[in-house]
């Protein structure tokens, strides 16, 4: 007896939404290595700030990232994931899609 329907596990599961956010972590640290110089011959005080302001950015994207994806996939509704959707998404729902309602591009009101 098993469900059709995902779970919000199964849309994303945490080993993935961990894997995301370090990566983002790890690719931020990098970026801000790079631009401070920290792969040039510099002065050996320059190194350690260096690092540790590429340390703290990756700490904050990770954080953000994290929380971020965490709650976009709060929004998500598991049960509508495998609907299929037949109608435009953004119409309102008591317009008919075809265009022949009274807004129509082609009336004449005045």
């Amino acid at each position: 007896m098993t469900d059709d329907k995902p779970t919000r596990r199964d849309l994303m599961k945490p080993v993935q939404l961990l894997g995301l956010a370090f990566g983002s972590a790890l690719f931020a640290g990098i970026v801000t290595l790079v631009s401070m110089g920290f792969f040039q011959q510099r002065g050996p005080e320059q190194a350690p700030a260096a690092l540790q302001l590429a340390l703290i950015v990756a700490g904050i994207t990770f954080i953000v990232v994290l929380v971020m994806v965490a709650l976009m996939l709060l929004a998500v509704d598991p049960a509508q994931v495998k609907k299929q959707i037949d109608t435009p998404v953004l119409l309102p729902k008591d317009k008919p899609a075809d265009g022949t309602g009274p807004d129509a591009a082609g009336s004449t009101k005045r």
